[in-house]
């Protein structure tokens, strides 16, 4: 798409005016609330977006391999959209890789003639809360300002990098680049040597790749990860035609899963088949590929033993595929629980390192001591390159949110009320900062979700509300205290439930220095988690307080959120 094209479908180029909502961010999330404000509730609404074009994750993450790790027919806009698109689009491939997915948004913003709302190449700067008014005040960085009574972030989980401060980083002398904004024209690593920092999901998808073009390439790794098969193939005519009949149930299925994807959990614990049945089902769901190997029993993150028998199952296969024993070795994790860390999904990774122009550097071993200007010097030696590669991941949840500069009443910064980690109300809103919804917000399944849906999740719950507020006579919403302490304190039970606070992951912030640490997504469930918010949301929004011009007096709190939880596991445990 053109930057002509651009500029003449998008909003004018200078932030200006009055609005019902802002939205930060045209990604997934932007859109959808976009669609849902305008087309369905009949707002006005500005999106502001940093890129040139719509896409948010998929436009900035380019690098070699780039794909998504949700399957591409449920990694998709659902029937909440349009029944008719999902006829019409058809993807190439098992895993969509990053341009089909860029296309695929591009495709939508066409179809529902969003870019004429959106204003690009603009970053918010500050959001700040007007208490006289009740309306927010939003600044971007071309000097201009609106103001909205809604303000909305669509900003995604995993959109500010990285980049870790080590010494002398700034005197390489040849070229860097980090995984999370990589050049759009590509990077030629032709008889290239090249030094990859980390072997999270994003370096696992490039390793391959680079490795086909370069000379050499040294992947220093400080904690190895569970990868799991991914089986990625080309899509063909039947897949399309199985997967078209059966959309309504799939759709049905993934929000109804504990991870929103269209296959349950199987109702069965680790121990209680035998090691040879176990074996097969392991075995099976490896075949099939994806995340289902999470899915084989109930209590792979809520029993040690039995996490362990599916992290040596892939450590064995890990053995499989390594030719060297001793690389095999370092490959295979021993310090953190299967699943405590999102496992990337691979495909080719492992036999990267049986390559002659792969070498694995240890930094449990001997960390990283600074770069040089010829490449990297760890304790026990120099790694010369001519390009490194910084696959160091982000600051999520929260590190895009805090960038924004969000004030409200009183001036309160989010930043300083999180100073101790996120305090939120069922992760989309929170006390003291009215009319502001984060979507996918810390506190909420999020990121241990397949996003699409736990977006269009929380997307169709504002738009909802926004109605209900309407229909009351009301503008102002705003979570009550007491309601934001019980779903904090809820949800840090339910995260002590689970091995997930073992692992020094980015779900916990452990890769931050100086983040709390908190686990950011909610563990209760997709499923679960939509039923609560529907339970809350049927109880006149129990739990938060609403009124008009900045007032939010009217509105109760007796526990539904909690209760329902309770009720959801009862009934399931019967």
């Amino acid at each position: 798409m053109t930057g002509g094209r651009q500029e003449q479908r998008s909003a004018p180029a200078r932030s200006g005016g009055e609005f019902d909502a802002v939205v930060v961010g045209a990604g997934f999330s932007g859109l959808y609330m976009l669609h849902r404000l305008r087309d369905t509730l009949g707002l006005s609404a500005r999106v502001f977006e940093a890129a040139d074009d719509v896409g948010g994750t998929w436009f900035w993450n380019r690098y070699p391999g780039a794909r998504c790790d949700s399957e591409s027919y449920f990694y998709s806009f659902s029937d909440r959209l349009s029944e008719d698109l999902l006829q019409e689009w058809t993807w190439s491939e098992r895993f969509a890789a990053q341009p089909e997915i860029l296309n695929y948004l591009r495709h939508v913003a066409d179809r529902y003639d969003l870019r004429k709302d959106i204003q690009f190449s603009t970053k918010v700067v500050a959001a700040e809360y007007d208490d006289a008014t009740g309306r927010w005040t939003v600044r971007t960085d071309d000097g201009g300002q609106v103001t909205a009574t809604y303000l909305i972030t669509a900003v995604g989980c995993l959109s500010t990098t990285n980049l870790p401060d080590f010494p002398g980083r700034d005197s390489f002398r040849g070229e860097s680049y980090h995984t999370g904004v990589w050049p759009h024209e590509g990077v030629d690593f032709t008889g290239k040597r090249v030094i990859v920092i980390g072997t999270g999901a994003t370096a696992v998808q490039a390793i391959p790749e680079i490795a086909e073009q370069a000379a050499h390439v040294y992947v220093l790794q400080r904690t190895a990860n569970y990868d799991i098969a991914g089986g990625n193939r080309p899509m063909d005519a039947e897949d399309g035609r199985k997967i078209k009949d059966n959309y309504r149930e799939i759709w049905k299925t993934t929000r109804e899963t504990g991870f929103g994807f269209p296959y349950h959990t199987a109702n069965r614990t680790a121990l209680s088949v035998s090691d040879q049945e176990r074996q097969r089902i392991f075995e099976e769901a490896w075949e099939r590929g994806g995340f289902r190997l999470g899915t084989t029993f109930n209590d792979l993150l809520l029993d040690e033993e039995a996490n362990e028998t599916a992290a040596e199952f892939l450590r064995a296969r890990i053995r499989e595929r390594v030719t060297d024993p001793e690389i095999a070795e370092l490959l295979s994790p021993r310090d953190h629980p299967f699943f405590t860390k999102r496992p990337p999904l691979e495909n080719g990774y492992y036999e990267t390192f049986n390559r002659s122009n792969v070498t694995l550097v240890d930094l449990k071993k001997a960390p990283i001591q600074e770069i040089t200007p010829a490449g990297v010097r760890t304790a026990d030696a120099e790694y010369e390159a001519d390009i490194i590669v910084y696959a160091t991941g982000f600051d999520a949840m929260t590190g895009t949110l805090f960038k924004l500069g969000i004030r409200g009443r009183n001036g309160l910064g989010l930043q300083e009320k999180w100073e101790h980690g996120p305090h939120s109300y069922l992760g989309i809103a929170t006390h003291g900062f009215p009319n502001l919804f984060m979507i996918t917000g810390p506190q909420s399944p999020s990121v241990l979700s397949n996003m699409p849906v736990s977006i269009e999740q929380h997307v169709d719950w504002i738009t909802d509300c926004l109605r209900h507020l309407r229909e009351r006579g009301f503008d102002t919403i705003e979570p009550m205290p007491e309601a934001e302490d019980d779903w904090v304190a809820h949800h840090n039970e339910v995260t002590q439930m689970t091995l997930l606070p073992r692992a020094d992951s980015w779900w916990v912030g452990a890769n931050i220095p100086g983040k709390p640490r908190n686990l950011y997504p909610y563990v209760g469930g997709v499923g679960t988690y939509r039923q609560i918010c529907d339970e809350v949301a049927a109880r006149d929004y129990d739990g938060f307080a609403m009124g008009s011009g900045g007032e939010a007096t009217a509105g109760g709190f007796t526990g539904v959120a909690r209760a329902k939880f309770l009720d959801v596991v009862s009934a399931a445990a019967s």
